[in-house]
């Protein structure tokens, strides 16, 4: 009875699959549906990947493509600059050729009672004790020796040694240089010195007892020494330092030239 019984079961067990088979198969395109459905679920994140990747290679493509094009924009703009450096370099030097040259002009129309010639410095030589300059102009172009030098503002100094193309100057600054000069409120005479403290001053020593020196007084040269003519323009009076003793006063003298930027000079030849 009781295998009757599972026998029995059994029985309704396979006609109950027998029925979802023919359910399943008597509606064949709900059930293709229902399988596209679970196909598409598992292909389609691997097909998104696969295009994602593809999207990723080919933008490190184009990156990889962006990268070469900068590389050359960047040597384009290498030799553009270094074009406009060599431009902007050699305009400079037609500025201070031009700057020079009206350098030159300026200083002719300045001092054109005098015959002079037109000169730059080569070289200086700025030390304690020696304070001389060389020049670019010699023998070949007139120059000779104690002719007077002169700058923008005033007197340089005198030429001391020549060669055929350039000279050597003995600027007024110089420890061994003495200037006959007068200052020009009372025209009394004094003599201005180069001095080891000073860079661009003298030293006006043995000033008349009775002269009224003051601070601003403007020197220049008097003529008297056979070296420099009358009337240069020296500089001006710094201080004035009074001693005990009238006759060993003195003051110092502000040099109207600057020693350190002086490029541009004349040398008088008709003194």
């Amino acid at each position: 009875m009781y295998r009757d019984k599972k026998t029995g079961i059994i029985g309704i067990i396979i006609t109950i699959v027998i029925l979802i088979f023919v359910v399943i198969f008597s509606n064949g395109d709900t059930n293709h549906s229902f399988f596209e459905n679970i196909a598409s679920n598992l292909v389609m994140p691997i097909q998104n990947g696969l295009t994602y990747l593809k999207n990723k290679i080919s933008g490190n493509h184009t990156f990889f493509t962006d990268i070469n094009n900068l590389k050359e924009e960047n040597e384009q703009l290498k030799q553009r600059n270094s074009e406009l450096e060599q431009s902007l370099r050699e305009l400079e030097n037609i500025k201070t050729q031009n700057e020079t040259l009206k350098e030159y002009l300026d200083l002719t129309e300045k001092y054109g009672e005098y015959k002079t010639i037109s000169g730059y410095v080569i070289n200086k030589d700025i030390s304690n004790y020696s304070k001389t300059l060389v020049i670019n102009v010699g023998k070949k172009d007139g120059v000779e020796e104690n002719m007077t030098v002169i700058g923008d503002q005033g007197l340089v100094g005198h030429v001391i040694s020549v060669t055929d193309s350039t000279a050597k100057v003995q600027t007024i600054i110089d420890t061994a240089s003495s200037v006959s000069c007068s200052m020009s409120t009372t025209k009394d005479s004094i003599v201005c010195k180069g001095t080891l403290d000073e860079k661009s001053a003298l030293k006006a020593m043995y000033i008349p007892t009775e002269a009224n020196i003051i601070q601003g007084d403007s020197i220049e040269t008097s003529g008297l020494g056979g070296i420099y003519p009358k009337g240069i323009h020296i500089g001006t009076v710094k201080k004035v330092t009074n001693t005990q003793n009238m006759t060993d006063r003195y003051a110092i003298v502000e040099t109207a030239v600057d020693f350190d930027k002086l490029d541009t000079v004349l040398v008088i030849t008709n003194q």
